[in-house]
């Protein structure tokens, strides 16, 4: 992976996301933050100057596995990063001609389509904002010159500021894993009885631990300090029963000043009986 990121100006956007850029870029913003979100935000020191958002129809091959193996089908990983990559570089690409120093409340969704059984739409769609003023460490952008992006809400990314931590990145990790099949003679000896199926943990063991590496991988890259609202998934897609993706995503973060100091939380009680 480069230690810089893509050059988000030679990104291709489609005309018409170009004029509603630079035409909201003149008059208003537009944002899917919620109310409260919203004013968490601007109290944080970041002004919303636009909703972004990138798309990727992407057709994903076919990989099969062996019956009776546990094994990651590695084409099919790579089809799924590649297509969220593409939709991640657009949304950057869109922040970028708006001037954005970051990005917030990323979203990233995957829909299969009914016009062909292969073709998924990925989107990524957040927040694009502007910071009132520098950081202590001179930029707000990450360490690859790309705009900061984050999964973070509103109210998660306010206390990461007031705590001081910036985010560096949205980083994910993915893994399309075959789980392998039993066998009659091995079903039928767990019939009635309370026991663990090893075949079954380590293969969901093994799926989880090589998507939260890459995610890891990612945040290096990014030189952060760590990651912050790690979620990890389990997709089924249309691959059937013993084929899933198992997904990790967070955000990379890291300290805004070498010697900072978090704040004490202060004791709140409420007024009321609930």
């Amino acid at each position: 992976m480069s230690t810089t990121g893509p050059d988000l100006s030679r990104v291709p956007l489609p005309a018409d996301a170009t004029a509603r850029l630079d035409e909201g870029r003149r008059r208003l913003f537009t944002s899917d933050l919620s109310v409260n979100e919203f004013l968490l935000v601007r109290q944080a020191g970041f002004r919303p100057v636009g909703l972004v958002l990138g798309s990727s129809v992407y057709h994903v091959g076919i990989q099969t596995g062996r019956w009776s193996k546990n094994m990651e089908l590695d084409k099919l990983s790579q089809a799924m990063y590649h297509a969220r990559e593409l939709a991640m570089t657009r949304m950057e690409a869109e922040a970028d001609r708006l001037g954005a120093d970051g990005i917030v409340g990323v979203r990233l969704e995957i829909e299969f389509k009914e016009y062909g059984n292969d073709l998924a739409e990925f989107v990524a769609v957040g927040t694009a904002v502007v910071a009132d003023a520098p950081p202590p460490t001179g930029k707000w952008r990450n360490t690859r010159g790309l705009p900061f992006t984050s999964d973070l809400s509103g109210q998660d990314f306010w206390t990461l500021i007031q705590a001081g931590y910036a985010p560096q990145g949205l980083v994910m990790g993915t893994c399309v894993y075959h789980i392998a099949h039993r066998g009659m003679m091995a079903s039928l000896g767990t019939i009635g009885q309370n026991t663990e199926i090893p075949q079954y943990t380590e293969a969901l063991y093994d799926a989880r631990e090589l998507a939260m590496g890459r995610m890891q991988t990612e945040a290096e890259y990014l030189d952060a300090e760590g990651i912050v609202g790690v979620q990890l998934l389990s997709l089924p897609h249309r691959w059937g029963g013993h084929t899933t993706e198992f997904f990790a995503i967070g955000t990379a973060v890291r300290p805004l000043r070498e010697d900072h100091v978090i704040a004490t939380p202060g004791l709140v009680l409420p007024l009321t009986d609930r």
